[in-house]
């Protein structure tokens, strides 16, 4: 599975500690409901569940079982700490352009210039961007996208899909994520190196998630829960982790560590 299904799941598991699912709530966000005929799904941002799920299954517990988890324990026996970290830092580095374009689109000229400063900081200092340097002077990473950017024009989500290898996302996200690819330095990366590039994001968000996999694995529903989990992502990102206050409004402390994970 795809780092963006492994990073939501990481806050989903934050998520979980505020409140526990009762049957009523499972109906209004879109769980199965078992009756005595046969499932029914009723979320309005799902309409493809019934296909969603057993897609779902899949990359969990076939393509995460077998591939990435052992993969990543691997990755993580063989490669020392400061490398993996070395690697990843590359990677985000690679996406420093992308969010300063994001940035502009979106009307945030501060954040616009923290990208380019950390770009070019990264990128010369830091070796290529295998040094955080930026972040050791204080430019701390934007992380903005095209998904992020649709939003804030005022382009909906579109349908929930649950993609083989790749994990949840939305027609926006999907769309997002195709725009920004396109971007410089990322637009000019050939198939090998944009593969190690996935590779090495599947990686790190894969051994993030060890810390969290068993509040997964014993949800009542892992499907819903990595579902409202991403919307729940979604939204902080796209109100720079100030979402508009729910019914039930998220603790400080909830927040806070949210914000940590960007």
């Amino acid at each position: 599975m795809a780092s963006l299904l492994l990073r939501t799941v990481i806050v989903a598991a934050v998520l979980s500690l505020t409140a526990c699912a009762s049957s009523d709530a499972a109906k209004q966000q879109g769980e199965a409901v078992t009756t005595n005929q046969a499932p029914v799904y009723d979320d309005p941002r799902d309409p493809f569940e019934r296909v969603n799920r057993p897609l779902w299954d899949f990359n969990y517990d076939i393509l995460d079982a077998y591939i990435l988890r052992p993969a990543t324990v691997g990755y993580m026996t063989v490669v020392p700490k400061p490398a993996r970290k070395g690697l990843i830092n590359v990677v985000d580095n690679l996406g420093e352009p992308a969010s300063f374009l994001n940035s502009v689109l979106q009307a945030k000229p501060q954040k616009a210039a923290v990208s380019v400063g950390r770009f070019l900081v990264n990128s010369t200092v830091g070796v290529l961007g295998l040094f955080d340097v930026a972040t050791d002077i204080g430019l701390e990473r934007a992380d903005e996208d095209f998904n992020q950017t649709l939003a804030v024009w005022g382009v909906g989500d579109g349908a929930y899909l649950m993609v083989p290898g790749r994990g949840p996302t939305t027609v926006r996200g999907t769309a997002g994520g195709i725009v920004d690819n396109l971007y410089f330095p990322l637009g000019l990366l050939n198939t090998p190196l944009t593969l190690t590039r996935a590779a090495i994001m599947a990686l790190d968000s894969r051994e993030q998630l060890m810390q969290v996999e068993n509040m997964l694995d014993n949800s009542l529903d892992p499907y819903s829960f990595v579902k409202e989990s991403y919307y729940q992502r979604q939204l902080f990102k796209v109100y720079d982790g100030n979402p508009p206050a729910p019914e039930e409004s998220l603790d400080d402390d909830i927040l806070d560590f949210l914000d940590e994970v960007e």
